[in-house]
């Protein structure tokens, strides 16, 4: 007799019973495989009652009787990580850490064990190095191990069983796609074996008020691999971001039940590995060119911490019929975008040319204060005329060419004086009222053609 068999889509989880060359649930293409479909064994009524008996039933709770207790926080011994959790680690919770091989995920979580092994008992559990591995991987980055227990172990019931016999306070698991439920039949790493694993540790953290840390992979969009459900179902989920030939790394989250989810974290991994970025603004303007064309600085704001950012572009005449575009940290649709109101609003025919965007230090520029400084930029390359080194720009553009208020402008242009810029350029109109640093001289615009006039 055939076995039956399923179809599910390795992208969202959602199962077919026939193959498609679109998901119908998140409309991802080519995503559709098959898999054997899990047997279920069907219970007899009685059987069925006496369960239903046997195991008490959990009545609903008026709100105003619920007992509410601030959470139970420590800190993980790295403020950066501190920051991006929202304020320290919180007891019972389940933190999922993504990122690409080799950014630094495993050396995170072994860096934060020295410190926590000093008030608490972890487990580091790794299906993909052995205890040997683990610790010539601790001593190159002095880590002491006093309380740190370490177990090789693929098989989540062997797992359970010794976070049972050991009860740590901390359990990290690296990675979620190396482990795999005996009651399975996939392989480890699939999305059945994925839900399954993440499930139980939830199940865990919650029960027993442990703190889980989980290691997952990155597909090569950039997402968590697995379902999207493993994102639902954890109580953070953060990115671990940066190029592997560039030092810095970003921690960033992108779910937090605990904090906000703006907030970012800078390190730098070095020989002995990650090392804290308390001023990143510092870091990432640190060899910054002296008149040279084609850069320009601005501030913005991850979480409630300002952050200067370099933004170079480079514009040359185009050989080809069609221009290239490229951009690097900057959002290419907003990147056309601002080419096209330069050559519409401010006069400059870009149609022909070659633009190339980059922001320095590997950050991802998100927000619309960026774009004043990107439009600078691509008009000192394209002049070739340099914009003062000690000017910052801070504004959005919208498709008249106007400049519109940013948030935050008065925390931005602090940080802006205290990196020793003396000149910023900013919108015409604010919002609320904005004390003027002293040292620091405002020129106010109200569209991008005074903004071209008054530097360039």
């Amino acid at each position: 007799m055939k076995a039956k068999t399923l179809f599910y889509c390795t992208e969202c989880g959602g199962e077919t019973p026939k193959w498609q060359g679109r998901c119908p649930a998140c409309g991802a293409w080519n995503t559709i495989v098959e898999r054997p479909a899990e047997r279920v064994v069907k219970k007899s009524p009685s059987a069925s009652r006496g369960s239903a008996l046997s195991v008490p039933v959990k009545l609903p709770k008026a709100m105003a009787q619920v007992e509410t207790t601030d959470e139970l926080r420590f800190s993980t011994g790295m403020g950066e990580l501190d920051r991006v959790l929202g304020g320290g680690a919180v007891r019972g919770s389940l933190v999922l850490v993504g990122g690409a091989p080799g950014i630094g995920k495993s050396t995170l979580m072994l860096q934060i064990c020295d410190q926590l092994c000093r008030f608490a008992t972890v487990l580091y559990v790794s299906g993909e190095e052995s205890e040997r591995q683990i610790k010539l991987r601790a001593e190159r980055l002095k880590v002491k191990g006093e309380g740190l227990h370490l177990l090789s172990e693929t098989n989540l019931d062997n797992m359970l069983d010794a976070v049972h016999s050991l009860n740590p306070d901390v359990l990290i698991v690296d990675s979620i796609q190396t482990l795999y439920h005996g009651d399975v039949a996939s392989a480890p790493g699939s999305i059945s074996q994925v839900k399954e694993c993440t499930m139980a540790l939830m199940q865990l953290a919650k029960g027993e008020g442990l703190t889980v840390f989980v290691i997952g992979h990155v597909n090569k969009e950039g997402s968590i691999a697995g379902p999207k459900v493993l994102e639902h179902m954890v109580d953070c989920v953060l990115y671990f971001e940066g190029e592997r030939q560039m030092a810095y790394r970003i921690l960033r989250a992108a779910k937090n039940r605990f904090g906000a989810t703006n907030e970012i974290g800078v390190f730098e991994m070095g020989d002995d590995g990650l090392a804290e970025v308390p001023n990143p603004s510092e870091a990432l303007l640190a060899g910054r060119p002296e008149g040279a064309p084609g850069t320009c600085v601005t501030c913005v704001m991850e979480g409630i911490r300002p952050v200067l950012a370099e933004i170079q572009a480079l514009v040359v005449p185009s050989s080809l019929g069609n221009p290239r575009r490229v951009s690097n940290g900057f959002d290419y649709n907003r990147a056309m975008l601002l080419l096209a109101v330069l050559e519409k609003r401010g006069g400059l025919m870009l149609g022909g040319c070659d633009a190339y965007l980059n922001v320095i230090g590997g950050l991802s520029l998100d927000e619309p204060a960026a774009d004043l400084a990107t439009v600078m930029a691509l008009a000192s390359s394209f002049r070739d005329k340099p914009v003062p080194a000690d000017l910052a720009a801070i504004g959005e553009v919208g498709l008249t060419g106007e400049l519109r208020a940013v948030n935050a402008l008065g925390q931005r242009l602090s940080e802006v004086r205290r990196l020793g810029f003396t000149k910023c350029l900013i919108p015409k109109r604010v919002q609320g009222k904005l004390t003027e640093p002293q040292g620091l001289e405002l020129i106010r615009v109200s569209n991008i053609r005074e903004a071209l006039a008054a530097l360039l």
